[in-house]
């Protein structure tokens, strides 16, 4: 996958968890609210992205992997942060983001499958 790629999702991803992850925050001061809420997926997805083997395992394995070691490395950076329910909140914003980017997949690339049909026919 590549840097282009890779800041795109980024974007998305902050975009769909860091609202997710602040309100879970919210007995934090508003400066380290910021700080957990920014870092969880900046420490995770560029790992995800840049360095797992996505060319050399089917598409689904990785993706479960993936999300696997996204929700548990965001869940002991909510445990540092003692943020409640750390575990639930890294659950429900790995999900939404990665619905909202399977969506958005999906709705980029269902003009191309249904041009290609039409042009079958």
């Amino acid at each position: 996958m590549s840097l282009n790629d890779w800041s795109g999702a980024f974007l998305l991803t902050q975009l769909i968890e860091v609202p997710i992850y602040l309100r879970a925050a919210r007995s934090l001061p508003m400066l380290k609210r910021a700080a957990y809420a920014l870092g969880a997926s900046t420490i995770t997805h560029p790992v995800i992205w840049l360095c797992l083997p996505w060319d050399f395992m089917p598409y689904a394995t990785m993706l479960i992997a993936a999300e696997s070691f996204a929700i548990g490395a965001e869940s002991l950076w909510g445990c540092w942060w003692r943020v409640p329910r750390p575990w639930l909140t890294a659950l429900v914003a790995n999900a939404a983001s990665l619905m909202a980017g399977m969506f958005i997949r999906w709705i980029w690339l269902l003009p191309r499958s249904l041009h290609a049909i039409w042009q079958e026919l």
